[in-house]
């Protein structure tokens, strides 16, 4: 997700940016602000970096088990192969 303090930088940027008939009004502002960037950020369905890393972590750990489990089946396979007769099932048309 954004970074917040980045957020508050660009709004007070924005802020300090405004001319000076409309300093009284910086705070509404920035808070305005602030508040339609986060629902356009809520809205896109962003994660947090942290989820993110968890996610990837999570990944990675099926991915190592799926190969595991592949390597083991082929070894079954192998060793069952050459003392299996033929299936008639087995068979493709």
């Amino acid at each position: 997700m954004f970074d917040p303090k980045k957020l508050d930088d660009v709004v007070r940027r924005l802020g300090e940016g405004l001319p000076e008939a409309l300093t009284d009004v910086r705070s509404d502002v920035e808070k305005t602000v602030r508040l339609g960037v986060q629902q356009v950020l809520a809205s896109m369905e962003v994660v947090t970096r942290e989820d993110f890393e968890v996610q990837r972590l999570v990944l990675a750990r099926t991915r190592e088990r799926l190969e595991a489990l592949e390597k083991r089946v082929a070894a079954l396979e192998a060793e069952r192969a050459p003392n299996v007769e033929p299936n008639v099932l087995d068979v493709e048309i």
